[in-house]
C-alpha cells in the first residue's frame, strides 16, 4: 500500500503531529515502507500455526534453588541507627 502526500498530511492531522513541509516526502517514504512490510507479513501463510495468548508461552528453565550468599544481617544492621529483633526501626510518619 503506497501512501501519498495527502495521506500523510491527513494522518498527521488526526494524530495532532506537526510535520514540516520539507519532511513530508521522507515521512511518506518511511510510512510507505512500513505499510509494505505489513503487506508482506499479511501474505505469509499462517494456517498451520496455532495462535498464542502470549508470545512467551514456553516452559521457563528454572535454576536450582540453592543459597549462594551467606547471612549478613548482623553486618548490615550494625550501621543502622536503630534495630530490634532483626528489624530496622524508623520514626513514625503517620499518627
Amino acid at each position: 500500500m503506497a501512501l501519498d502526500r495527502s495521506d500523510v498530511e491527513q494522518l498527521a492531522h488526526l494524530a495532532r503531529i506537526g510535520i514540516q513541509d520539507q519532511d513530508i516526502p521522507a515521512t511518506t517514504a518511511k510510512l510507505s515502507s512500513i505499510m509494505g512490510l505489513i503487506d508482506t507479513m499479511q501474505a505469509v501463510d499462517t494456517s498451520g500455526v496455532e495462535p498464542l495468548a502470549h508470545p512467551l508461552e514456553t516452559t521457563q528453565r528454572l535454576r536450582a534453588d540453592v543459597v549462594t550468599e551467606s547471612n549478613q544481617r548482623e553486618a548490615l544492621q550494625a550501621i543502622a541507627p536503630a534495630t530490634e529483633q532483626g528489624l530496622y526501626l524508623v520514626p513514625r510518619v503517620i499518627e
